[in-house]
């Protein structure tokens, strides 16, 4: 592979998967499409793996056709909770917030953040995508506390009205797996699969973050 550079895109708003992709200290864009986020899938794998696909590939598809002889690598993602079968995105007010919490309070729960990668290099697509869980226990969860959490605003924009690095952390007792994929995105399961990637398209000993 030439020494050309790719152009990283990241197809999400989310400012907590911003600051964590941040962290591989690479240039890279934000670009998001208002494309619908909806699946029928009843599996929490598949149910966030075709939600983060469709953000990507939207945008995937517009710089294609805008740039076909450029080489990007589009990053799109997507994060749900699941408990007991019932899959739980971002609460549509207060009061699904407060329903989604009440349900969460006291169990165990499971954090699904599907990757979806897209390439094009010299005409060619390539891509790939994972799935990373991790499991959220919550201490029960008093009204008080409860309510205290609501005023705070921080559940609104989150999967299962809350977000692990902010006040939750008065009820949240335990991680198991990958703390940032809770937050949104398992980065360090990303630099492997990226490694693995660009090691069996491009054969590169270089390390594969140079290429951006």
């Amino acid at each position: 592979m030439e020494n050309s550079k790719f152009k990283f895109i990241l197809a999400s708003a989310s400012p907590r998967r911003k600051e964590l992709v941040g962290h591989l200290k690479v240039p890279f864009e934000v670009m998001t499409l208002n494309v619908p986020e909806e699946s029928n899938a009843a599996d929490p794998v598949e149910f966030s793996s075709e939600i983060s696909a469709v953000k990507g590939l939207a945008v995937y598809d517009l710089l294609k056709n805008e740039n076909p002889d450029s080489s990007f690598f589009v990053v799109s993602s997507d994060t749900i909770v699941c408990h007991q079968g019932k899959i739980y995105g971002k609460p549509n007010g207060r009061d699904e917030a407060r329903k989604f919490l009440k349900e969460l309070s006291g169990n165990t729960h499971s954090v699904f953040t599907a990757v979806t990668v897209k390439v094009l290099h010299q005409g060619k697509e390539y891509g790939y995508s994972f799935v990373e869980e991790s499991r959220v226990t919550f201490d029960h969860i008093t009204d008080a506390l409860l309510e205290r959490y609501l005023d705070t605003g921080d559940s609104l924009d989150k999967a299962g009205a809350y977000g692990i690095q902010g006040p939750s952390l008065t009820f949240i007792s335990r991680v198991e797996g990958d703390y940032a994929n809770v937050v949104g995105f398992p980065l360090s399961r990303f630099v492997r699969e990226s490694e693995k990637f660009f090691q069996q398209h491009f054969s590169q000993e270089e390390l594969w973050l140079n290429f951006f």
